[in-house]
C-alpha cells in the first residue's frame, strides 16, 4: 500500500471578498508533497502561489476543499490546534528576514524555543547548535545590524530549523540577496533537505533558484499550470 503524502491539498479554493468584489485566488488545487521533497513553486504575481503557501503553513484556511497534513484534515481544526501543529511541524523563512534588529543572532534563533517554554540553558544550547548547522556559530553574539544580508538569512534559517521542523516553508528566501549569496543560501537549503531530510517548499520568481529544487510547480490564475521534475524544467 502506497505511503500517504506528508501534504495533500484536495480541491482547495480560496476566495477573498464577496459578491462583485470577490477574488478567487485559488480555483481548485490538488497537490501532493511527499516527506523529504524539495519543491519550488513559481508563477506571476496574482497566480495564487503565495496564497497556497499561506494555506500550507496554516497561516490561512481554504474557502473550500481539504488540506491533509500527516493524513489529518488540518483545515477543519480550530485556530488553537492549527497553531500547535504549525509550531511543532513547520519552520518559516521569509524574504525580509524578520529578525529583531538590536538582538543577537543566538537570541533571535531562541525565539521559537521561548514560545515553547524551553528552559534558558537548553534553548541556548539548541540555538547555538542551529547556528552551527548554518555556518554562523562564530557570529552568535552579533546583532542583525552587524551581519550581512546573507548572514541574516542564515540566522533566519537557523531560527526556522531550531525546533526540528518536518517542513521548511521559504517565501522568496533569496529575493533580497545578490547572486553569489543567493547561491550560498540555496546550497544550504539543499543540504538541509538532503542530509537532514527536511521537506522544503519554496516560493520563488527566479528560475535560477528554482533549479535547485527537485520539482517545480507553476501556478497560473489560481490553478496549477505544470508540475515537473526540476531537470525537465531547467
Amino acid at each position: 500500500m502506497a505511503e500517504a503524502p506528508l501534504i495533500a491539498l484536495r480541491g482547495v479554493t480560496k476566495v477573498f471578498g464577496t459578491g462583485a468584489a470577490a477574488v478567487r485566488a485559488l480555483a481548485g488545487i490538488d497537490l501532493d508533497v511527499g516527506g523529504g521533497e524539495f519543491v519550488a513553486i513559481m508563477g506571476p504575481s496574482g497566480s495564487g502561489k503565495s496564497t497556497a503557501m499561506n494555506i500550507l503553513g496554516l497561516l490561512d484556511t481554504p474557502s473550500s476543499g481539504a488540506y491533509y497534513f500527516k493524513s489529518v484534515d488540518v483545515a477543519r481544526l480550530d485556530r488553537t490546534r492549527r497553531a500547535l501543529i504549525r509550531r511543532r511541524y513547520f519552520g518559516f523563512v521569509f524574504q525580509g528576514f524578520n529578525l529583531l534588529p538590536r538582538t543577537s543572532a543566538v537570541e533571535n534563533v531562541e525565539l521559537p524555543l521561548t514560545y515553547r517554554g524551553i528552559p534558558v540553558r537548553e534553548r541556548r544550547r539548541l540555538a547555538l547548535a542551529a547556528l552551527a548547522r548554518v555556518g554562523l556559530a562564530q557570529r552568535a553574539a552579533h546583532t542583525s545590524a552587524e551581519l550581512s544580508g546573507g548572514q541574516q538569512q542564515r540566522v533566519a534559517i537557523a531560527r526556522a530549523i531550531v525546533t526540528e521542523p518536518a517542513v521548511l516553508l521559504a517565501d522568496e528566501p533569496t529575493g533580497n540577496l545578490d547572486t553569489a549569496t543567493s547561491r550560498d543560501i540555496m546550497d544550504l537549503l539543499v543540504r538541509l533537505n538532503r542530509e537532514q531530510g527536511i521537506t522544503v517548499v519554496m516560493v520563488t520568481h527566479e528560475p535560477d533558484m528554482a533549479v535547485y529544487a527537485r520539482r517545480v510547480i507553476r501556478f497560473l490564475d489560481g490553478r496549477i499550470e505544470s508540475d515537473t521534475l526540476a531537470e525537465a524544467a531547467a
